[in-house]
C-alpha cells in the first residue's frame, strides 16, 4: 500500500484538507493516508512527518468549522464521522497489512487529536477487534504496533474503561518475552499507565487492575533498556521512566544506579555535529529531563491549612500506613538532597545546557529550570552549578519566556506563568551568594539585562514570599556592584515602590531585606537619595519608617535602617525632617541614644537591646549632621534640651571617652565631633 503513497499525494490531500469542507476527504483518499503511517518500506521515515502534517490539517480544519458552535464534542463527532469508518473497515480485515495500517493510523490520530480517537476506540466491538489482530495476524511488527497503540490508549480514562483483562494479561506476558526487546518495552510501558491511571480513577470506571508488584519489575526492565543500549526502544524506556520517577521508592533506586545515569544522560546530545545529522530526538530529551526533575524534586512548601488537607487525605488513604511512612521518609528533604549530590557527580549539571540548545521546546527549557532551582537550593551546589554554566541556561530559559509573553512596553507585566517564574528564581539565588560577574561574566550589559527579570519576579502576581525575598536578597547584592548598576535597579518601572511596601511585611526577613536593598540604592543612586532627601510632603513619611525599622530587635535590619538615615543625613531637608519627628513624636533622639548605648534608656531588669560598633557609627553621624545642619538659634536650643533630657549627651561622652562598646577610633572621632557641634 505504500508505493501508492508519495510526497505528491500527500501535497495533495494537505490542500484538500485545508479547504472549508471536509466532505472531499474520500474513504480511499484517508486510506492512502493512512498507510504512510506504517512503520516499514523504504519511504516510510520521510512520508511519516508529512502525514502527520496531514492529519493534523485535517484535524484543526473541522475544529476551526465548528468554532462558530462552540462546541468542542460537536467538532469531535465530525472527526468521528471522518475517520471511524476507515478504523472500523481496516481493523475489520484480516490480512497483516490493513491491521498494521489500521493500528498505526489510529496512533497516529491518539497523538494528534486524542478526544476523536478515543471516542473511535471505545465503539463497541473495536477494542475486541483490535486484540483478535494479534491472534488473526501473529507477528511482532503488529504485536508492537498494537500495543503502543494500548499505551496511548491507557492514558485516558475513557479508553482505560474499556480494556480488559484479558488485554492485561496478554501486555503482562508480553513483558516477560526477552526475545523481543522492543515488544518487551512497549507493553512494559502501556501497564506502567495503565496502572498510574488506575490510581486516580474512580471504583466505576472499571479500569483493570495491574498485577501487583510489577511497576517495581517494569522498572528494571526499563533500566536495562537504557544500560543495554537499546536504541529501538530508547523511547518508550524514557517514557515509562518518567511515570515510575515520580515514586520515591524507585526514585531512591534510580538515583543511586551511577551506570543508568550515565547512560540516561548520555541520551541527551552534547556535541553540535548529532544536531546536524538530525539525531536529535525533542521528546527523547524531554523524557530525560523529566526524570531528572522527578529524581530531585522537592516536596511542595505547605502553609498551615494545606499541611493539614494533606493529613486528611493521607488519612483517608487505605494503603498500609507502613508504605505511606516509607515513601514519606524517601521524599523528604534530606533524602533529596542526597539524590542531587548521587546525580550531580553522575554528571547530571551539563544536560542542562545540552537540552536547550538542541530543541526548542518550552517543556523541556522549564523542565531544566525547576530542575536547576532545586540543585540550587544547597548552597554548596551552587558554585557547581555556575562552572557548568547554570546561569546561562536560565538566562537563556528567561529570554524565551520574555520573548513568548509579547509584551508590548517594558515597563508592562509581561503574561508570565507561576511556573516559568523557576527560572527567574534559581537566577535569583545564584545571584545571593556569588558576586555578580561570577554569575553573569564580566559583560555588564549580562547584569543590566538581568535586572528587568528581577523586577518582574519581585512584582509578579503569582510570586510568593520566598521568591519576593531571594529577588530582593539578589538585587541588593546588584546594587552593591556599582553605583551605574543601582541606579539602573532604581530606574527599573515599579520596583521601589513595590520594595517600600515589603518594608511593611510582618516577616523579619522580607523587612530586613528590603531595607537593605533600599540603602544601597540611596548610597549608589542619585535618584533614590532625592527620593528621600528632596522637599517632597512624602519624604518625612518615609524617613519615619526607617527611624522606626531603627527600633527593632533584629540587629541587621536596625544596620540597614540607621544606615540609611546615616547617608542621608547630610541633606537639609532631612535634617529638618528628623528634627520635626523629634518635636512631633519625640522618638528620634531616643533611638539615636539608644543606638549609642542601649543601657541608657532602660530599667536595669529590662530587656537591653544588642548594638554594635556599626549601630554606635551610624548614630554619631546622625546626631553630627543633625546638629551641624540646624542653623536657627531657637530650634538649636530646643534641640539641645532634648537632646540632655533623653540622655543623647552623656551617651555621646561615653562612647567619646572609649567607655562604650566600641573603641574604633574614626567613631569615636565621630561621636567627639558631635559633641563639639551641640555644645556650639
Amino acid at each position: 500500500m505504500t508505493s501508492e503513497v508519495n510526497h505528491d499525494f500527500l501535497n495533495q490531500l494537505l490542500k484538500k484538507a485545508q479547504m472549508p469542507s471536509q466532505h472531499n476527504l474520500s474513504l480511499g483518499d484517508l486510506k492512502l493516508l493512512a498507510s504512510a503511517f506504517l512503520p516499514t518500506g523504504a519511504e516510510a521515515p520521510s512520508l511519516r512527518p508529512k502525514a502527520y502534517v496531514v492529519l493534523s490539517a485535517i484535524c484543526q480544519g473541522a475544529r476551526s468549522s465548528q468554532k462558530k458552535e462552540k462546541d468542542e464534542n460537536a467538532a469531535t463527532h465530525l472527526l468521528v464521522q471522518i475517520f471511524a469508518p476507515l478504523v472500523v473497515q481496516l481493523f475489520g480485515e484480516t490480512d497483516h497489512v490493513s491491521l498494521l495500517t489500521g493500528a498505526a493510523f489510529l496512533t497516529a490520530l491518539f497523538q494528534v487529536d486524542p478526544q476523536s480517537a478515543t471516542s473511535i476506540f471505545v465503539r463497541d466491538g473495536l477494542v475486541e477487534n483490535v486484540t483478535d489482530s494479534v491472534e488473526l495476524s501473529p507477528s511482532p511488527e503488529l504485536s508492537i504496533e498494537i500495543t503502543h497503540l494500548l499505551g496511548l490508549a491507557c492514558g485516558h480514562k475513557a479508553c482505560r474503561a474499556v480494556i480488559s483483562t484479558q488485554i492485561v494479561q496478554w501486555l503482562d506476558f508480553t513483558t516477560q518475552q526477552t526475545t523481543e526487546p522492543a515488544l518487551q518495552i512497549a507493553s512494559s510501558l502501556a501497564l506502567i499507565k495503565l496502572s498510574k491511571g488506575a490510581a486516580s480513577d474512580p471504583p466505576e470506571n472499571g479500569t483493570p487492575n495491574v498485577p501487583a508488584g510489577r511497576m517495581y519489575s517494569l522498572a528494571i526492565t526499563m533500566c536495562e533498556a537504557i544500560t543495554s543500549r537499546e536504541t529501538e526502544s530508547c523511547l518508550d524506556a524514557v517514557e515509562g521512566l518518567a511515570y515510575l520517577s515520580t515514586d520515591p521508592v524507585l526514585k531512591d533506586q534510580f538515583a543511586k544506579n551511577p551506570p543508568f545515569l550515565t547512560e540516561l544522560f548520555g541520551l541527551v546530545p552534547t556535541k553540535k555535529m548529532a544536531v546536524q545529522k538530525g539525531d536529535t530526538n525533542t521528546s527523547l530529551i524531554y523524557g530525560v529531563v523529566a526524570i531528572i526533575y522527578n529524581l530531585i524534586s522537592y516536596r511542595p512548601r505547605l502553609n498551615e491549612e494545606q499541611e493539614q488537607m494533606e493529613k486528611l487525605k493521607r488519612m483517608a488513604k487505605v494503603a498500609p500506613p507502613q508504605s505511606n511512612n516509607e515513601a514519606s521518609t524517601l521524599d523528604d528533604d534530606e533524602h533529596v538532597k542526597a539524590r542531587i549530590g548521587l546525580l550531580i557527580t553522575a554528571g547530571v549539571l551539563p544536560v542542562f545546557a545540552a537540552a536547550i540548545t538542541f530543541t526548542d521546546s518550552a517543556g523541556i527549557r522549564q523542565n531544566a529550570a525547576r530542575s536547576i532551582l532545586c540543585i540550587v537550593e544547597e548552597k554548596e551546589n551552587r558554585g557547581k552549578v555556575l562552572q557548568a554554566g547554570g546561569a546561562k541556561v536560565l538566562q537563556a530559559v528567561i529570554k524565551q519566556s520574555l520573548s513568548a509573553s509579547n509584551s508590548g512596553a517594558k515597563s508592562s507585566m509581561p503574561s508570565i506563568s507561576s511556573q516559568e517564574l523557576d527560572a527567574f528564581q534559581a537566577l535569583a539565588k545564584l545571584s545571593i551568594t556569588s558576586s555578580p560577574v561570577q554569575v553573569f561574566g564580566p559583560n555588564i550589559g549580562a547584569i543590566y539585562d538581568v535586572i528587568r527579570p528581577f523586577s518582574i519576579l519581585l512584582q509578579h502576581p503569582s510570586s510568593n514570599l520566598l521568591q519576593r525575598f531571594e529577588t530582593v536578597m539578589a538585587l541588593t547584592n546588584l546594587a552593591s556592584h556599582s553605583p551605574d548598576i543601582a541606579s539602573r535597579i532604581a530606574k527599573a518601572d515599579g520596583l521601589v515602590d513595590k520594595v517600600e511596601l515589603l518594608l511593611l511585611e510582618d516577616h523579619v526577613l522580607m523587612r530586613r531585606a528590603s531595607v537593605e536593598l533600599l540603602c544601597n540604592l540611596i548610597a549608589g543612586s542619585d535618584e533614590i537619595f532625592d527620593r528621600y532627601s528632596g522637599d517632597s510632603p512624602n519624604v518625612a513619611s518615609k524617613l519615619h519608617i526607617f527611624l522606626a525599622l531603627s527600633d527593632v530587635e533584629d540587629v541587621p535590619t536596625r544596620l540597614a535602617a540607621s544606615g540609611a538615615l546615616a547617608t542621608l543625613s547630610p541633606a537639609p531637608n532631612v535634617c529638618k525632617a528628623l528634627t520635626k519627628l523629634q518635636f512631633d513624636k519625640h522618638r528620634f533622639f531616643p533611638i539615636i541614644t539608644q543606638l549609642l548605648d542601649p543601657t541608657s534608656l532602660v530599667d536595669t531588669e529590662d530587656a537591653i537591646m544588642d548594638t554594635n560598633p556599626g549601630l554606635v557609627h551610624r548614630a554619631a553621624v546622625c546626631i553630627a549632621n543633625v546638629f551641624g545642619n540646624t542653623k536657627d538659634k531657637a530650634i538649636r536650643d530646643i534641640i539641645s534640651r532634648e537632646a540632655k533630657a533623653c540622655g543623647l549627651v552623656e551617651a555621646l561622652i561615653r562612647v567619646a571617652k572609649g567607655e562604650g562598646v566600641t573603641k574604633d577610633a574614626p567613631i569615636l572621632h565621630q561621636a567627639t565631633q558631635a559633641l563639639k557641634l551641640l555644645k556650639e
